[in-house]
C-alpha cells in the first residue's frame, strides 16, 4: 500500500459522509490555520499529514500536497495538485461522494497545493482485499468508471480506502486527466460487463458538453474536451473496457 494510503486509513475526520453539507469542511480547508505534522516518506511526491484548525476550535487531518514538491514527469505537465482537486470537482459533479473533500490553497506551510480532508479508514483493506465481497462491488464499478472517465493512469489498490463507515473513497488522483489515453488501474474485472444505468445516467450531463466550472481553472481545453468525449464514449458503449495495451497495471500494484 503506498504511504499516502496508509496515512490516509490511519486517522481522520471520520464525520464527514453521505449526506453531510461539504461546505463548512471546504471553507475550513481554505482558510483554516495549517500545521504539519511531518512528511509521508515513500510518496512519489511531496506529501504531508497536516492538521488544519479554525479559530472556533474545529481541526481536522488533512493530506497536503505543495506544488513545490512535486517531481516533473515526462508525460504530466506540472501542477498535479491541480488534478487531484479537478477530480473532486467531477466526483461532485456526477454526484457520486467517493473523492475526500480536496480545495487548492494558495497559501499554505510550502506554499500553494492541494488539501484533502484526511478519512479514518482499514488501512489493511484496499481493492483486492474489497473485490473478496460482493458487497463492495457496486462501489468499486463506480470508481471504475470514474476513473475511465477522468482517465486515471495510476490507479493502485491501495488508493480504494474502505473507512470505518463502510464507505469506499478514491484517492490520490493526481495523475487523470490526461488529452491522451491513459488509463492503468487495477480494476479490469470487470471488463466487458454492462456498466449499471445509473451510473450511465450520472454521465449524461458530461457527455453532452456540461462540466464543472471549477475545471476551467485546473485543466487545460484539450483536456476537458477529452473529458467530455471520454462520458460520451462509455456512455455510448455501455460496458467496461478491456485492456487495449500492454501497460494497463499500474505499478506497484498496491
Amino acid at each position: 500500500m503506498s504511504e499516502e494510503a496508509t496515512a490516509q486509513s490511519g486517522a481522520g475526520s471520520g464525520s464527514w459522509g453521505p449526506g453531510a453539507d461539504a461546505t463548512p469542511v471546504l471553507d475550513l480547508l481554505r482558510a483554516g490555520e495549517m500545521g504539519l505534522k511531518g512528511r509521508l516518506p515513500w510518496s512519489s511526491n511531496a506529501t504531508f499529514l497536516a492538521s488544519v484548525s479554525s479559530s472556533t476550535g474545529a481541526e481536522v487531518l488533512v493530506i497536503y500536497k505543495p506544488a513545490k514538491g512535486e517531481r516533473p514527469l515526462w508525460d504530466f505537465p506540472g501542477g498535479l495538485w491541480r488534478r487531484e482537486v479537478a477530480a473532486y470537482h467531477l466526483a461532485c459533479f456526477l454526484g457520486w461522494q467517493i473523492v475526500p473533500p480536496t480545495v487548492a490553497r494558495a497559501e499554505g506551510p510550502l506554499g500553494p497545493g492541494s488539501v484533502q480532508l484526511f478519512m479514518d479508514c482499514h488501512f489493511e483493506e484496499h481493492y483486492f482485499t474489497l473485490l473478496e465481497s460482493r458487497e463492495h462491488h457496486g462501489a468499486l464499478r463506480r470508481i471504475a468508471v470514474f476513473d475511465i472517465v477522468a482517465n486515471n493512469a495510476d490507479r493502485k489498490a491501495g488508493h480504494c480506502l474502505l473507512d470505518k463507515e463502510g464507505r469506499i473513497w478514491a484517492i490520490d488522483n493526481g495523475l487523470c486527466f490526461h488529452s491522451e489515453p491513459k488509463l492503468r488501474t487495477v480494476i479490469w474485472d470487470f471488463a466487458g460487463d454492462s456498466v449499471a444505468a445509473d451510473l450511465l445516467d450520472a454521465l449524461g450531463p458530461l457527455s453532452l458538453g456540461e462540466r464543472p466550472h471549477a475545471l476551467e481553472a485546473l485543466l487545460q481545453p484539450e483536456e476537458i474536451a477529452a473529458l467530455v468525449r471520454r462520458a460520451s464514449a462509455l456512455r455510448r458503449k455501455g460496458r467496461f473496457p478491456a485492456p487495449k495495451t500492454e501497460h494497463h497495471y499500474p505499478w506497484p500494484l498496491i
